[in-house]
């Protein structure tokens, strides 16, 4: 499941920072309202959480506030994570980055520890190549 979170050429440069084209690593596609805390970490440097935003479709909304967002993310589409770049003097102008992201997925239909469903924290990284914007590849983004 962890091997097609992250392909290659899923990174994108943008005027900004970065888009992420993040596989879900998961054998159900999962409600976008079970995914929390999103940290996304490039070449060493982790963006700030209150900096990722996630776009779905036409808008754009903060990672934060998927919880309140009643769309799906359907396992063969990918979720696009907006992020700063950091620091000049860490990004690379082409070639390999390491990636990796961390969240947390409510599986709603099993059940954790104590009265509540299970909380499974995810970790996913890789080296993977950038593309040029506007070439998304393949699979479909998260609408």
């Amino acid at each position: 499941m962890l091997e097609n979170a992250l392909l290659d050429g899923a990174l994108t440069a943008t005027l900004g920072g970065y888009e992420l084209r993040l596989g879900l690593p998961w054998i159900r596609s999962m409600p976008l309202s079970c995914i929390s805390g999103i940290t996304v970490t490039t070449d060493g440097y982790s963006a700030p959480s209150e900096d990722v935003n996630v776009r779905l479709h036409d808008r754009t909304v903060p990672a934060g506030s998927l919880v309140n967002e009643s769309g799906w993310w359907f396992i063969q589409d990918r979720l696009v994570l907006a992020f700063p770049a950091g620091p000049v003097s860490r990004r690379k102008s082409e070639g390999r980055h390491h990636v990796s992201v961390d969240f947390n997925l409510l599986v709603p239909y099993l059940r954790g520890g104590g009265d509540g469903p299970l909380v499974l924290p995810i970790h996913v990284e890789s080296w993977i190549g950038e593309t040029c914007e506007g070439s998304a590849g393949a699979a479909r983004d998260v609408a």
